[in-house]
C-alpha cells in the first residue's frame, strides 16, 4: 500500500491516565474488526508476571501473540523498567503490516522511547511514509515530542471512541476502495414525506 496522496490518516489518543485510553482503544479496535476491516498492530496486553509485580505485555492483533516488555530495573526505583530488546522483537509485528497490508494500524504508545527516537518511531515512520492510517496513544509528557514527530499533522484525539470513530470515517473510510463484506457505514434513511 502506498498511498501518500491521501490525506494525512496520523491520529493520537491524547490521555492523562494510561488506563483511560486503553479501553475506549480496544473497544475502538473490536467495533472495526466487527465491521470486517483489518486492523493490524500492537495494543496493551493483560499484565504478566515479573518478581511479583505486573509487567506490561503488548498484544499482536493479527496472530495474538504477547510480548513482555518490561525488564528488572535492579534496585534502582528511578530507572526505565522497558525493555528495548523486546519492544525490537514486538517490532516485527509492526514491519509486517507493511507486508500484508491493513485498514488502520495501532501502535500502542508514542512513549518515552519514541520522543527518543527509539522504540517504535523507526516503524511509525516507515508505515506514516508508505501511507498506513496509523492510531496512537500519547501522554501529554511527550506531546511536544509528538507533534514534532509527526511535523503537526496528527489528529489529536480524546480517550472516547466516538472521537476515534469520527476521525476514522473522516480520513480513513471515506478514502477506502470498495470490497465486498466491508460495512462503511451504516445508513440512515431521510424521513418519508
Amino acid at each position: 500500500m502506498d498511498c501518500t496522496e491521501n490525506a494525512v490518516t496520523i491520529a493520537a489518543i491524547v490521555h492523562n491516565h494510561k488506563a483511560a485510553a486503553d479501553a475506549p482503544l480496544l473497544a475502538f479496535v473490536q467495533r472495526l474488526q466487527s465491521q470486517g476491516l483489518t486492523v493490524r498492530g500492537l495494543v496493551p496486553g493483560p499484565p504478566g508476571t515479573l518478581d511479583d509485580r505486573g509487567a506490561r505485555t503488548l498484544l499482536d492483533l493479527e496472530q495474538g501473540t504477547l510480548y513482555p516488555i518490561d525488564h528488572d530495573p535492579g534496585k534502582d526505583p528511578n530507572a526505565c523498567c522497558l525493555d528495548p530488546g523486546a519492544l525490537l522483537v514486538a517490532g516485527v509485528v509492526l514491519r509486517r503490516v507493511m507486508e500484508s497490508g491493513a485498514d488502520l494500524v495501532i501502535v500502542n504508545r508514542f512513549g518515552v522511547l519514541e520522543a527518543e527516537g527509539g522504540g517504535f518511531s523507526a516503524e511509525m515512520l516507515e508505515l506514516m511514509a508508505k501511507g498506513y492510517p496509523l492510531l496512537t496513544v500519547v501522554a501529554p509528557a511527550h506531546l511536544d515530542a509528538w507533534r514534532k514527530f509527526t511535523g503537526g499533522l496528527a489528529t489529536e484525539l480524546s480517550p472516547d471512541i466516538d472521537a476515534m470513530a469520527n476521525w476514522f470515517d473522516e480520513t480513513v473510510r471515506n478514502h477506502m476502495p470498495l470490497r465486498p463484506g466491508l460495512i462503511l457505514r451504516k445508513a440512515t434513511l431521510p424521513p418519508l414525506l
